[in-house]
């Protein structure tokens, strides 16, 4: 049958109740973590920027589950733009998921006025479709500039699109190949607004190409494995799996490999060492003037990413790792209180940072690409003591180490507050709760 159609079957053929309970759970917590970071990152200069060029007309759509409204199609971009803006969201299968697919579904959802059932369901195949074309990436796409979340994302959120028409097979095949011809983006772009767009625009492009596909627009739908197709292009070390029938809708991926929520509003890269260093503050009260140098070990990969050495604005300090052990000393958190231009630009801050030393290895953990087995934090104190953070391999909120209930909801309570959310915290989150009951417009319906 071909890659890209069965995918496309798969989509076509996926139903609320399909999916066991635990894949439902995954899914509402996806929710829960993006709409939280949407709401928290809408006020970003990147935001209102892409608003302000895009100017949507007024619409059926929320944008940020604020009064504001759009057309599905620029809520998607902007509600993505926002959920990704903070670097606060989700990740797994390569990339950021949630803050791709849950805008796009959310968008569509609104326009159709579909059931929080059906989101669900729409997550999860959007969810599978990028799980298997990250499965093929043998190549760490992130290694050769290419950011998952925009390119993989624009398939994943055209297949969950796709699941909400309930397009037959063959126009989910097409909406998947439209949304594959439009994926883009490049880590070079990590640390600037381009890195948030895209996800936006990933999330715009899920929308456009099952909107296309429904009405009849056509793609190969033979792109994904045409030689000259997707994973030629892209992943050229990619090998046919024969065995895609079997598992789609058998071996569910959202189970094995869930989500990973992010406890700090900063890269991931720099998470492991976060854990480190506040392991040595929670029993131990350092002050700045009394550091000489902080050591960090990590991998070669993540050093790259976290290539911001003496960032003066927020976002620059997202990826930074010198930022981000200035902040668990200065603050004793990495939290968003701490992400603002005026907290990172604080003499205190900035002294610090120039005292923190990186050493690397090539040594990388085969089930946790681009990282070292572990990463650690180490602090020399001008008094010549030394203290060694625990080692970490497994950074908290890690789907092996998830949040409890307790923590989720403050994560998400923190993230309404800083975007000053229309709807109190208690309310949306127990409408995310119950999402399978009710509709997407219930959802996004004022206090």
């Amino acid at each position: 049958m071909g890659f890209t159609r069965t995918l496309g079957r798969f989509v076509a053929e996926l139903s609320p109740g399909q999916p066991p309970n635990q894949a439902a759970a995954i899914a509402r917590t996806g929710f829960i973590d993006a709409i939280g970071t949407m709401i928290a990152g809408h006020n970003e200069d990147c935001v209102r920027m892409v608003h302000e060029v895009l100017q949507p007309a007024d619409g059926p759509c929320s944008l940020y589950l604020s009064r504001a409204r759009s057309p599905a199609l620029e809520a998607a971009w902007l509600n993505g733009t926002a959920a990704h803006a903070l670097d606060y969201d989700d990740e797994a299968i390569g990339g950021h998921p949630s803050a791709v697919l849950v805008p796009a579904i959310l968008a569509e959802a609104e326009a159709l006025g579909a059931s929080g059932a059906a989101m669900i369901t729409a997550y999860v195949a959007g969810y599978e479709t990028w799980a298997e074309l990250h499965r093929r990436d043998t190549g760490q796409r992130h290694l050769q500039g290419w950011h998952p979340t925009a390119s993989f994302g624009a398939i994943g959120a055209a297949a969950a699109c796709a699941s909400l028409h309930r397009l037959d097979a063959a126009r989910a095949a097409e909406a998947i190949a439209l949304g594959a011809s439009q994926s883009a983006g490049l880590v070079a772009n990590f640390g600037a607004m381009t890195k948030p767009f895209l996800a936006g625009r990933a999330a715009h492009a899920g929308v456009l190409a099952a909107r296309l596909a429904a009405a009849g627009f056509t793609a190969s739908t033979d792109l994904l494995d045409h030689p000259n197709g997707l994973l030629t292009a892209v992943l050229p070390s990619a090998e046919p799996d024969p065995d895609s029938d079997r598992r789609l809708g058998h071996d569910w991926a959202i189970v094995q490999q869930g989500l990973s929520i992010k406890r700090y509003p900063v890269s991931d890269c720099a998470h492991r060492a976060i854990d480190s260093l506040l392991g040595i503050v929670a029993s131990r009260s350092i002050q700045p003037e009394a550091v000489k140098t902080i050591t960090v070990r990590l991998s070669d990969y993540y050093a790259t990413v976290l290539r911001n050495h003496r960032p003066e604005t927020a976002a620059a300090a997202r990826f930074s790792i010198e930022f981000a052990m200035a902040s668990a000393i200065v603050a004793r958190h990495v939290g968003l209180r701490q992400l603002t231009d005026a907290f990172v630009q604080r003499p205190d801050v900035q002294a610090l940072m120039q005292r923190v030393v990186t050493v690397t290895t090539g040594t990388h953990d085969p089930a946790l690409p681009g990282a070292a087995p572990f990463d650690q934090a180490s602090v020399e104190l001008v008094s010549g003591e030394a203290l060694d953070g625990p080692p970490v391999s497994r950074a908290a909120g890690h789907a092996t180490q998830p949040l409890s209930d307790a923590q989720l909801r403050e994560k998400f309570a923190d993230c309404l507050e800083a975007g000053a959310s229309d709807i109190p915290a208690e309310t949306l989150f127990a409408r995310l709760q119950t999402l399978d009951t009710i509709s997407a417009r219930a959802l996004t319906a004022g206090r």
